[in-house]
């Protein structure tokens, strides 16, 4: 299990490296273009090789890209899905150039059809998305929180999404804040045993590979995105012990995306606190 954040690229994804190290991160999740852009600029060539020669240099892996956040699959909307659809090849690319293990993206909302009726296209959108795509990283679906008709709040709806998608390249990220709003019980021991056999069960543990670590602003159920820090909301320090210390996630990444103390993002204090749990549930120092 190895424990890291999501990382700030600007001024290049060079830069990130040097970022992660500062707080203590062993993995790193980035952006490879503005997340609230339509633009896809191209990194440079030698940003690039920067950036590969910081990374092995580092040791940090391994290395998740995000998807930019307009990203929505089961939009009415073709241009935007065409949209989507473009800027995840373009990510996957990037993903393959700089040797990222995968891309990691929101689904998006139904708007009201209904994840039945929005099924068929987003499962086209994917397919379309993988045979364009270089071989290598993995295409990652991100759970949901459930707000807004959010697509892949429940585990059936992952699953679909994963047995229609029919590719070992479509893999799952579980975002804990978001498991926690979408009614999953994360802080108890029984709660969570519960919820990993569902997920075992709808989508496949072995189809897990990134966990956005992120304790919760609003109570179990509420259907609401809202990270606090580890500890400081409704999931707690103890519900993350007994998340860390089961077995599927021995050998999962995880990522930060907190706020941090000083609402600066993800910080060595947050860091430091999994790496406590992690010491304390018996996997290393």
């Amino acid at each position: 299990m190895r424990i890291g954040a999501h990382i700030s690229t600007a001024g290049g994804i060079s830069k990130a490296i040097a970022r992660a190290q500062e707080i203590g991160c062993e993995t790193i999740q980035i952006f490879g273009s503005s997340p609230q852009s339509w633009a896809f600029k191209p990194v440079a060539e030698a940003e690039k090789e920067a950036y590969r020669q910081g990374i092995s240099e580092s040791g940090l892996g391994p290395v998740f890209l995000h998807a930019i956040y307009l990203i929505n699959l089961g939009t009415p909307d073709p241009a935007i899905l065409e949209k989507g659809v473009r800027s995840l090849i373009d990510h996957m690319g990037l993903a393959a150039d700089i040797g990222a293990a995968g891309l990691i993206f929101h689904p998006g909302s139904h708007k009201g059809a209904g994840f039945e009726a929005t099924l068929p296209q987003i499962v086209a959108a994917i397919k379309q998305v993988l045979e364009n795509s270089p071989e290598g990283p993995y295409l990652v679906v991100e759970n949901m929180a459930g707000m807004g008709q959010h697509i892949g709040a429940r585990f059936q709806e992952l699953g679909g999404i994963l047995e229609s998608g029919a590719s070992d390249r479509l893999k799952v990220c579980l975002d804990t804040q978001h498991t926690f709003a979408a009614g999953y019980d994360l802080t108890t021991a029984r709660g969570i045993e519960i919820t990993i056999a569902e997920f075992d069960e709808l989508v496949g543990v072995e189809n897990l590979v990134a966990v956005h670590a992120n304790d919760s602003k609003r109570v179990l159920g509420s259907g609401v995105d809202r990270h606090d820090n580890i500890g400081e909301g409704y999931i707690g320090e103890e519900g993350f012990e007994m998340i860390m210390g089961n077995p599927v996630f021995r050998d999962v990444p995880f990522f930060l995306e907190v706020p941090g103390l000083e609402g600066k993002g993800p910080d060595s204090h947050n860091i430091q606190i999994l790496k406590n749990i992690r010491q304390r549930v018996g996997l290393y120092s």
